[in-house]
């Protein structure tokens, strides 16, 4: 469950977002293919927002997720406490938001993923590449159809853009995950930036 300050982050966000970009609330909702009633209620800072709904909300807006849900800087100082990172729910995977990353031509988020084992958790697909550092457990990720498997130590790197699963076997997994998008010119600069 997100708390009542991160939704409101996501709130502000998104309506900026979304008015910066010309888009009614009716053509998110098709863009996004979440209800004109969530949305609604998203930017009121009521909605209780999924993964896969950050996700498509980043896909129809052309942002990097953290856009949604990074409030602006406060300090160059960047201290980042582990208990007050809202953590993010999916059918199988847990993500805190650590830290977003402007670099040149691209942005890097960094999370603190947990896959909970039993599910998998899938992604139709998204802007960028996914690298992945398990720290603990057996993770199965990538492409449904030929995932890979790593484990404590392991790395992977995948383009984000075709379906991807992750799973954890045999017990949780915890990982980090970087999400690295190609920085664009035109992304708006009100509530995006996170460092």
């Amino acid at each position: 469950m997100v708390s009542r300050q991160a939704g409101q982050v996501l709130a502000d966000n998104l309506r900026a977002l979304r008015e910066l970009s010309g888009l009614s609330l009716s053509e998110l909702a098709r863009r996004s293919g979440i209800a004109k009633g969530t949305l609604s209620q998203l930017e009121s800072g009521t909605g209780n927002p999924t993964i896969e709904t950050v996700f498509s909300l980043s896909n129809a807006l052309g942002v990097p997720v953290s856009g949604l849900l990074t409030a602006p800087a406060e300090s160059e100082v960047v201290l980042v406490r582990g208990a007050e990172v809202e953590v993010l729910s999916g059918t199988a995977v847990d993500l805190r938001m650590v830290r977003r990353l402007d670099l040149a031509d691209t942005v890097v988020e960094v999370y603190d993923q947990r896959i909970r084992p039993g599910e998998t958790q899938y992604s139709p697909g998204h802007t960028g590449r996914e690298h992945v550092l398990v720290t603990e457990g057996v993770l199965r990720v990538g492409p449904p159809t030929e995932p890979y498997e790593v484990g404590p130590g392991d790395y992977v790197c995948f383009p984000a853009a075709g379906p991807h699963v992750y799973s954890a076997l045999d017990g949780p997994v915890t990982s980090i995950l970087l999400l690295e998008y190609p920085a664009t010119g035109d992304r708006p600069a009100i509530g995006v930036h996170g460092d």
